[in-house]
């Protein structure tokens, strides 16, 4: 079963994203993560503002790269350090192990991502077209 929890909100690009406060953290969706398998190197972003559909980071596996593009307006105001040294923990816990947090401009930007029905509606249409 496609996991995509109830408390977080996503966009098109392979985020969650979780609000707490006047921040939110970033990080790839699960299904996403099963996927690849594991990541061999992340590239983390810079602290300093970054515009919705900008890339916050890049990842690589073995035989994939990509990167993920920010779902808000906003600051970078952390990173996790963490996962340059070991980016397999993302597999291993991909809601748990967030990659970015932002200080946004806007909430409402919030309302316009998918809830965790339009997620799962969404990978699994995306799923049946890449097969």
């Amino acid at each position: 079963m496609t996991e995509f929890p109830k408390n977080l909100k996503y966009n098109k690009d392979y985020s969650w994203v979780k609000k707490e406060g006047k921040t939110v953290s970033l990080g790839i969706i699960k299904p996403s993560a099963d996927r690849i398998q594991e990541f061999v190197f992340i590239d983390l972003p810079e602290k300093g503002e970054i515009k919705k559909g900008e890339t916050y980071t890049s990842l690589e596996a073995m035989k994939w790269s990509g990167h993920l593009s920010s779902p808000v307006n906003g600051e970078i105001i952390e990173v996790n350090r963490e996962l340059f040294q070991e980016p397999k923990k993302i597999n291993e816990d991909p809601y748990g192990e967030w990659i970015a947090k932002i200080k946004i401009k806007d909430e409402e930007e919030l309302k316009k991502l998918m809830d965790s029905e339009e997620a799962k509606e969404w990978w699994e249409k995306k799923g049946k077209k890449n097969k």
